[in-house]
């Protein structure tokens, strides 16, 4: 059930994948808004100018961004990996640590979700908008919010994951992360 191959693993990925892929088309959205805005107040003497709230529009953009990163990053396990002490551990002692750390993981993932979703019920319930643009905040966490979503769901897998190797006896792979 909780392995990369089973409907609920390729589910997983494909959340994740999908998300991330979101996550950078927003990045190109943001870096496109940069260099145009930046091209704009270069050239202010041409008779060009900067993108109106270009400001609001990155950190509006980037708040969806790097929710749309973290499942992608924890199901290939791409985070910072620090392996100094547990790399003189047995593989079983490892596979439990992972249960352990994917855990945590679940739970702060599942707190940050449960903290953004009050989060943007008070953007809405105040009204708040951006100064410039007057875009609604609360569209903003929404955003963020599919993000963190995907990241509460993938963490399910990748503890149930992590619980089913360590009980099998499958040892992790001693590379993780980016030599994964």
């Amino acid at each position: 059930m909780f392995t990369d191959r089973s409907f609920l693993g390729r589910t997983a990925h494909r959340l994740a994948r999908w998300t991330a892929i979101a996550g950078g088309i927003a990045l190109l959205a943001m870096i496109a808004i940069v260099v145009i805005s930046v091209i704009g107040r270069t050239l202010i003497w041409a008779g060009l100018k900067p993108i109106l709230g270009d400001y609001e529009l990155i950190g509006l953009g980037m708040g969806f961004a790097v929710f749309a990163f973290m499942p992608w990053a924890h199901l290939e396990r791409g985070h910072a990996l620090v392996s100094l002490v547990t790399d003189n551990f047995s593989g079983a002692v490892n596979a439990w640590i992972l249960v352990v750390t994917d855990l945590m993981m679940l739970v702060a993932a599942a707190f940050i979700c449960w903290r953004l979703y009050f989060g943007m019920m008070d953007k809405f319930s105040y009204r708040e908008t951006t100064i410039l643009l007057g875009v609604p905040m609360g569209w903003a966490y929404a955003a963020a919010m599919i993000g963190a979503v995907v990241f509460v769901l993938v963490s399910v897998f990748v503890f149930g994951r992590s619980v089913t190797d360590a009980l099998a006896g499958r040892a992790p792979a001693k590379q993780q992360g980016v030599d994964h």
